[in-house]
């Protein structure tokens, strides 16, 4: 992780750990920086940008200070207004942009926000250009040969502009209707919008493609994004199914780059349920190129004896589907995702897209003509309990030599029938404690003894 961006973004609450200063001069470089690169080429068209944001009520300030800064510094700013993030990735790869920004915080609430930068490809954006804007903000730039202690301002006929380009979220809306290969009339779908940004996108697909929707948390106000609802609180939708007799529902999270859906009973599909059951799916009809599907360390133990089973090999990368990416783009693979809800499939999608991987669960439901429950009833999961610590220092707690020794004699007490693992949160002060074993008693006391360790030698903040 870099001094300000994190595995997805810069985040911080709104103008504290994230002000508007930092939003314009991240703009005043990208505008600059992508227009100095077209002139070295030769090249002396206005660099492009385009921007999306979701509901907070901050989301506006951030929105304005990125415009400001890019055109500022001579660039097209493009404004998709409240969108989801993979529609700013589509739209950033398929209509020739220089970069795109989507700022949100995803599933954190409405007072803390982020901004994300995607490249022309519909990527995250590398390292070294995110380190150049670091550099930037800390006064010490040294690029194309020199050292940068401001960058020079657009003038005349070269100060930037700003375009509408809502046109941008309906050509995604069309690209995700173009992708449904069943009609899905007689389909009662519930759709949980977090009150974020697919309360007006998700329904349209869905009712396109003729499906009878509930929709619940589609009323932003700026201040509710995420609030009891959406992917992360997905009770409500579990309760909502069952009252309204749904076929299924699906939760997204505040910027839609997740999906977690829930089964006709009201029990919860996670992110490794749906590898699980499309991997399957892709596998039974010769599609699943490589025969890999791509986790991370948060997967399951049952989700790989389950693809053992299927003959279905599988790889684990760091937490964070911006590494899932790398993998399966390095490797060719087509199917990949976090136990959170990212999934990616490389073959529509450069990120996780939770409006996509809904559309794809309701494909597999109609091509096998089964409930969902029935697609997930083989998977069986071990019991695990995942708790959060804030900590004063992450670096510093899992390099406590007392934390390292109780970690270890976990590990070793669980042996092959179990596992714990503790990592630092890439957007938060937290370190995350997870343990899986066959007893939920065994693991529940497991992450206790560990948190109650990092407490007692002085690194929690309470």
């Amino acid at each position: 992780m870099g001094r300000y961006f994190g595995t997805d973004g810069f985040r911080g609450e709104a103008n504290l750990g994230l002000t508007a200063d930092h939003a314009y001069k991240i703009g005043r470089f990208l505008g600059w920086y992508y227009g100095e690169r077209r002139r070295q080429r030769g090249d002396e068209r206005m660099p492009r940008i385009v921007i999306g944001k979701d509901t907070r009520r901050s989301s506006y300030m951030f929105e304005y200070s990125l415009v400001g800064g890019i055109t500022a510094s001579g660039a097209e700013a493009c404004l998709m207004h409240v969108t989801t993030t993979p529609s700013v990735a589509y739209i950033a790869r398929v209509d020739d942009f220089d970069c795109g920004i989507m700022i949100s915080a995803s599933h954190n609430p409405y007072w803390d926000n982020g901004i994300k930068l995607i490249n022309s490809y519909g990527e995250k954006m590398d390292d070294e250009t995110i380190g150049y804007i670091e550099d930037y903000l800390d006064d010490k730039l040294e690029l194309f040969g020199r050292t940068w202690k401001e960058l020079p301002l657009a003038t005349r006929e070269h100060i930037g502009c700003t375009v509408d380009y809502v046109s941008g979220r309906n050509r995604y809306i069309g690209y995700l209707i173009s992708l449904g290969i069943y009609s899905f009339k007689g389909m009662r779908i519930a759709l949980d919008c977090a009150n974020g940004s697919t309360w007006n996108i998700a329904r349209n697909v869905f009712e396109a493609l003729g499906a009878k929707t509930f929709v619940i948390n589609a009323d932003p106000n700026g201040m509710n994004i995420n609030e009891n609802a959406g992917s992360t609180h997905i009770d409500g939708l579990r309760q909502y199914v069952v009252n309204n007799h749904c076929d299924v529902g699906f939760a997204y999270d505040g910027d839609a780059d997740r999906c977690l859906a829930v089964d006709e009973k009201g029990n919860v599909i996670t992110g490794d349920h749906i590898l699980y059951i499309y991997g399957k799916y892709m596998k039974d009809r010769e599609k699943l190129i490589t025969n890999t599907v791509v986790t991370t360390v948060m997967s399951n133990f049952g989700l790989y004896k389950a693809f053992d089973e299927l003959g279905i090999d599988y790889v684990q990368t760091q937490v964070g589907d911006r590494y899932v990416y790398e993998y399966m783009s390095q490797h060719g693979c087509r199917l990949g995702g976090e136990e959170s809800g990212h999934i990616i499939f490389s073959k529509y999608a450069t990120t996780g897209d939770g409006i996509l991987t809904s559309l794809k669960l309701s494909e597999v439901m109609m091509a096998r003509k089964k409930k969902m429950s029935e697609l997930a009833a083989d998977l069986v999961l071990y019991p695990h309990v995942l708790k959060n610590v804030r900590v004063l220092d992450k670096a510093g707690t899992l390099a406590d030599e007392k934390v390292k020794a109780v970690i270890a004699d976990v590990a070793s007490e669980l042996g092959n029938d179990g596992r714990i693992l503790v990592r630092e949160s890439g957007t938060e002060p937290v370190i995350r404690v997870m343990v899986e074993a066959k007893d939920a008693e065994a693991c529940q006391a497991n992450v206790d003894r560990v948190i109650q360790t990092i407490r007692d030698n002085g690194w929690a903040v309470d």
